[in-house]
């Protein structure tokens, strides 16, 4: 079995799709295990699947919002590997098609979706390691990374708006900096940090890219590389932190 096993959640598009196809490439045959909520559409995940082998590339149902379905996904994942280097959480959630928008002031603020925004990007990857992180506290270098936002970064705020969001993706990073403190206990060289990727030229972007100057704006395969390249220069001393893509910590 190969060296390394990756967990990536949220691996069928996007970002996540890109991080899996460069961990495949990996000279070094890692095996890659990707979750996406209903495996039977993941056309993409499937041709990869199909070109690199079932033994490199292992597709597992999982939605970030049902703690059932993680605590599935967990089940599974332990039935084929007792150990991870790497569990990526990919999951977020800024606006959907039903009518959640980013707030632009107070009276947008809907309760359902402050619900939702919290259950995708706070909740679901607090719920992540709590299942998960048994397998990556063995005792040598393991990384478990959340994907983050700038705009989660409370002393960084200085347009507002964007409540649901904002909080959400705040609370997330004080989970992951809570998390990393008692996961420290227990394995000294378990890393647990928040990744800010940039804007990315995603579904979740998409409408907002506009705003983004062209030199900023990240396909997602330069995205990926970007923070693969951080999680690869990490210390056991950078838990609990968050990073935006190049590497520089973001401040609270």
């Amino acid at each position: 079995m190969p060296a390394n096993t990756y967990f990536i959640q949220g691996g069928g598009r996007g970002l996540g799709l890109a991080l899996v196809e460069q961990l495949l490439a990996d000279d070094k045959q890692p095996r890659v295990i990707a979750s996406v909520r209903d495996p039977a559409h993941a056309e993409a995940l499937e041709s990869l699947a199909r070109e690199h082998g079932a033994s490199r590339l292992e597709i597992v149902a999982l939605d970030l919002a049902n703690e059932d379905s993680i605590r599935a996904a967990r089940d599974t994942v332990g039935r084929r590997t007792d150990r991870l280097t790497l569990l990526m959480i990919c999951g977020g959630l800024l606006h959907d098609d039903n009518g959640m928008w980013p707030e632009k002031k107070l009276a947008d603020v809907e309760p359902e979706h402050l619900a939702r925004a919290f259950a995708v990007n706070a909740s679901g990857p607090l719920l992540m390691i709590k299942h998960f992180h048994d397998l990556l506290c063995h005792g040598e270098r393991a990384v478990i990374a959340s994907l983050s936002a700038r705009v989660g970064s409370i002393s960084d705020n200085g347009l507002g708006g964007w409540y649901a969001y904002r909080a959400s993706k705040a609370a997330q990073n004080q989970f992951t900096r809570t998390a990393a403190i008692e996961l420290r206990r227990r394995s000294k060289q378990l890393i647990c940090i928040g990744l800010h990727p940039g804007t990315v030229n995603t579904g979740l972007s998409e409408p907002f890219q506009h705003n983004v100057p062209k030199k900023q704006l990240q396909d997602a395969n330069t995205a990926a590389s970007h923070l693969l390249d951080v999680i690869a220069h990490l210390s056991a001393e950078d838990s609990g932190q968050v990073f935006d893509w190049a590497g520089k910590p973001i401040a609270p």
